[in-house]
């Protein structure tokens, strides 16, 4: 049976970025995102201004798109979009625009679920990245999820382990604004640690048990940690700062391969792959490769535009959906939370 040639508008909105992709079966060619900046004098996400900012960014991001795929709207053959988990302002506002068009055109409209699209991404095909087979382990590490996945199929995914309190990239965020670092903090906090000595600051692991994770106490540990030593010296973070960036990830890194080689040995599965924005931290790529040769394992390192949020990964589930014909119909309704 001959594979359909598919175009699919993928549509992302579910944080504070909007993007857009166009793919031909799987493979991206365009993927368009239009950054919100305003967050930064804040200190984080404000949903009001990042659903606004939305509105405004659709259009043209939809635009721009189509136009770097070479192809119009006419040439689409469905359109895939982020139904959750997300802000609900911003979900709502890339979920009407999908339906509106999916109506318009007439064309299937696909909802997908935001942190399967993390894993999936690895299915885009790229050149000089392999895909893994089923079965296979997913680490997904995003500001607001930390999971272990058992991938048995496109359709069939399975959490092992999760965060019982924060997520890995809000450890990090967070971790960022106690030393003084501007939002978003994390990858400043990947930076100083590439000048640093990993083990200047030794922390505390947590214990839980299984394959979940907890990050509260740990953040709890740095604040006092640094409370304590700029009482004894005002100048502390300043003269220790690339240290104590290392000593952070460091411990958060053998935090999350504990757990994955617990996973490998209670599941067998020695593939991994990782998903999520977090996974562009240096660290956790570096280490990840390296354990192909410590432990055997074949490890899987999605191309750094899609580990952020973006469209294409949207697009690719998209793809695999309409080949399944697993439509969704207007009355789909965008959420905050949702079932894996």
């Amino acid at each position: 049976m001959n594979t359909p040639n598919i175009y699919t508008l993928a549509i992302e909105s579910s944080c504070d970025d909007t993007s857009a992709a166009v793919l031909y079966n799987d493979k991206v060619l365009s993927n368009v995102v239009a950054r919100q900046t305003i967050h930064e004098e804040y200190g984080g996400v404000v949903p009001e201004l990042a659903s606004r900012a939305h509105q405004q960014n659709i259009v043209p991001v939809v635009d721009v798109a189509l136009k770097k795929a070479g192809i119009t709207k006419n040439d689409l053959n469905c359109i895939a979009f982020t139904q959750g988990p997300g802000l609900m302002g911003s979900l709502l506002v890339g979920g009407s625009f999908a339906k509106s068009m999916s109506m318009a055109l007439d064309i299937p409209l696909i909802a997908v679920n935001h942190m399967k699209a993390h894993i999936l991404a690895h299915f885009i095909d790229e050149e000089g990245f392999d895909k893994p087979t089923f079965p296979f382990l997913a680490l997904t590490i995003s500001g607001g999820h930390t999971q272990i996945v058992k991938v048995n199929s496109f359709f069939d995914l399975e959490i092992i382990g999760e965060t019982t309190d924060d997520a890995v990239g809000e450890a990090f965020d967070k971790s960022a604004k106690i030393l003084g670092l501007p939002y978003p903090g994390g990858p400043l906090v990947d930076k100083f640690a590439q000048e640093g000595n990993p083990k200047a600051f030794p922390f505390t692991k947590p214990k839980v048990d299984g394959l979940n994770f907890s990050f509260s106490g740990l953040k709890t540990q740095i604040l006092y940690f640094i409370q304590k030593n700029v009482a004894e010296n005002p100048n502390f973070i300043e003269e220790n700062k690339a240290d104590i960036c290392a000593s952070i990830q460091h411990t958060i890194i053998n935090i999350l391969m504990d757990k994955l080689k617990l996973a490998v040995a209670e599941t067998g599965i020695n593939q991994i792959a990782i998903g999520g924005g977090v996974s562009a931290n240096s660290g956790i790529r570096t280490t990840l490769k390296e354990a192909e040769k410590k432990y055997g394992w074949k490890t899987y390192i999605p191309k750094f535009e899609y580990t952020t949020d973006n469209a294409a990964m949207i697009g690719i589930v998209g793809y695999y959906n309409f080949l399944e014909q697993n439509f969704s119909d207007a009355a789909v309704v965008s959420k905050a939370r949702i079932e894996f």
